[in-house]
């Protein structure tokens, strides 16, 4: 039976400390320089609805080094659900392809594409949910901390695709998380009641709350993203005046504990969501955490097309 990557919240804590455990043995394997091909023969179709430089870099590259081939489809290559339906692009690509990854707007797209394809889809990102950064993201922070249950994250921002992962991922795996956001931008609240649900088993703490400093007060992780997401650019202006006193700061970084740790998915608005002094700072691992989108990837691709 094929697997999909469409959520983190459909993976078991056993299947995500699995990929965990693969990510850090490629990465180590690419680190001693050592060639692994165990895709080789394998193609990834890669359906980009939204640009993205980090999406498309590491898995094209994770494919190349595994062995494999990706291939580029852009909406003017395919047309998918304007010309062809979703459905009829999906049983097309399953005969050519070993895998599909779409990075679209609508959820619904991701599911509908892995419904009809017998082969493994990936989300590479949605409008509701981004599995991919955030398992990068929790496998970094791992690296870092050695131990995930019991940290304290806090998410300082809107309520967007990247903090709905946040909270399924937390849920899994026993993070304290606190998602600071202005009134009216807080996270979906279907997702929010399935992380709760999930938190009960795993002991995770997840809150909402409107003060950015009572959830950063002894964090261990300080984690932001764009106020204004792909697509809401007409929002902008809206947006920054909402946000106001939402900006991860030295100020913010200084409640924080003494060790905290920086996050930001990237692309970042410097100065707007986080200050320039912060991102470039000691206390911040942006880079570590776009390097490990390579790594973990790499390892989801394994693990669904090997």
């Amino acid at each position: 039976m094929k697997k999909d990557l469409l959520s983190i919240h459909d993976l078991s804590l056993s299947e995500i400390e699995g990929i965990f455990e693969l990510a850090a043995e490629l990465k180590a394997r690419q680190k001693r320089g050592e060639r692994y091909t165990p895709l080789m023969g394998k193609t990834l179709a890669m359906i980009f609805e939204k640009p993205s430089t980090r999406t498309r870099v590491s898995f094209e590259v994770g494919m190349h080094q595994l062995g494999g081939h990706a291939l580029f489809l852009n909406p003017r290559d395919i047309q998918l659900g304007r010309v062809e339906t979703v459905a009829d692009t999906a049983r097309v690509l399953s005969r050519y392809v070993d895998g599909i990854l779409i990075r679209t707007y609508s959820q619904e797209r991701v599911e509908e594409l892995a419904c009809h394809s017998s082969v493994p889809v990936i989300n590479g990102l949605s409008d509701l949910t981004h599995p991919c950064q955030i398992l990068a993201d929790l496998f970094t922070v791992k690296e870092k901390r050695g131990e995930l249950k019991g940290l304290k994250v806090a998410y300082i921002g809107d309520g967007n695709n990247v903090a709905h992962s946040w909270l399924y991922g937390a849920a899994k795996t026993g993070i304290d998380l606190s998602i600071a956001r202005p009134r009216g931008f807080g996270p979906d609240e279907g997702v929010l009641s399935k992380a709760l649900k999930d938190a009960e088993a795993s002991g995770a703490r997840l809150k909402v709350m409107d003060d950015p400093i009572q959830a950063a007060k002894g964090a261990d992780v300080l984690y932001t993203d764009v106020w204004a997401s792909m697509g809401q650019e007409e929002e902008h202006a809206k947006r920054v005046k909402a946000f106001k006193g939402f900006q991860v700061n030295q100020g913010l970084v200084a409640i924080a504990k003494r060790d905290v740790l920086v996050m930001h998915c990237l692309p970042a608005h410097r100065d707007e969501e986080i200050t320039d002094e912060v991102l470039d700072g000691p206390h911040s691992i942006v880079l570590d955490q776009a390097e490990n989108r390579l790594h973990v990837q790499k390892a989801i691709l394994v693990k669904l097309l090997g």
